[in-house]
């Protein structure tokens, strides 16, 4: 399977909030063999699951990230292609007169060097970024005429 889709922390996490976003899920379900994750949204939930105390949360959480995240996409590297397409970005930004938080640059980065759509709900984090297409699966799909 050719992968298309590069999935980042808000989506991964939409799946197993307190209330899971049912479109995510159908969207995900339908895609998620065209899906990767980028090794900083991996960083990012793991983070986030081993700032949590022992007990059935984290537990769930640490089963979700094994056997849900790593078994289904493949996580690809912040490498020296991203970093110096990022470098050159944050550049531009920055002249610019505005600039993105780094690790949403590094995400860019990511999606960019692997010609990939980058899937948020946070669209509007990553419309600064020059050349990225970006979408949201949070929303139901609309049915096409």
């Amino acid at each position: 399977m050719t992968i298309r889709y590069l999935l980042d922390t808000s989506i991964l996490s939409a799946v197993i909030a307190p209330k899971p976003n049912i479109a995510v899920i159908r969207r995900v379900g339908q895609r998620g063999a065209h899906c990767a994750t980028a090794s900083v949204v991996w960083n990012e939930l793991s983070y986030g699951c081993e700032r949590l105390d022992a007990g059935k949360r984290k537990a769930e959480l640490e089963a979700y990230l094994r056997d849900v995240v790593l078994a289904s996409f493949p996580v690809l590297p912040y490498d020296q292609e991203a970093a110096t397409w990022h470098a050159s970005e944050r550049a531009r930004q920055e002249r610019a007169g505005r600039s993105a938080p780094y690790v949403d640059g590094q995400i860019a980065a990511i999606a960019s060097v692997h010609q990939l759509i980058l899937v948020t709900a946070n669209v509007k984090d990553f419309t600064r970024f020059k050349g990225l297409i970006v979408e949201d699966w949070t929303k139901e799909m609309r049915a096409k005429k």
